[in-house]
């Protein structure tokens, strides 16, 4: 029998009380969480799941990234947040796999969203700058 335990779950507490995953690198805020949600859902144009969030962060073309909090494993999407600074490209997180999905208009949870092509720049660039923000 294996040692491992796949169902364990690896969660670092913050300050509050609250479980975070061991990729997200900073806290936001509700209303900054249901901004971002409205971001995406008015984006002309997004990548979705990790592996295309990848190859869009890679090329340079994602605008703006948002990464589900309760990815298991986690190895999913631990990476994301490290390309993403590596790019200069903001990135973002939603609570659930599920309120991402609702936000970008699926039927179905995703690990991750890119913004390719934005519906409202100012309020993309106003979230952006929120975000960063957050990192300094």
């Amino acid at each position: 029998m294996s040692g491992r335990h796949p169902d364990k779950k690896i969660f670092l507490s913050d300050e509050g009380g609250h479980n975070m995953a061991v990729y997200v690198k900073f806290e936001i805020s509700q209303e900054l969480e249901e901004k971002t949600a409205e971001v995406v859902a008015n984006a002309e144009k997004i990548k979705k799941g990790a592996n295309e969030v990848t190859k869009a962060v890679e090329k340079g073309i994602a605008k703006l990234v948002v990464i589900a909090q309760d990815v298991q494993p986690e190895e999913i999407v631990a990476h994301i947040p490290v390309i993403c600074d590596e790019k200069g490209i903001a990135y973002s997180y939603s609570s659930t796999k599920e309120a991402l999905g609702k936000a970008a208009g699926l039927e179905v949870p995703t690990s991750a969203i890119a913004v390719v092509a934005e519906g409202n720049a100012d309020e993309l660039k106003d979230l952006v700058e929120k975000l960063n923000g957050l990192k300094a």
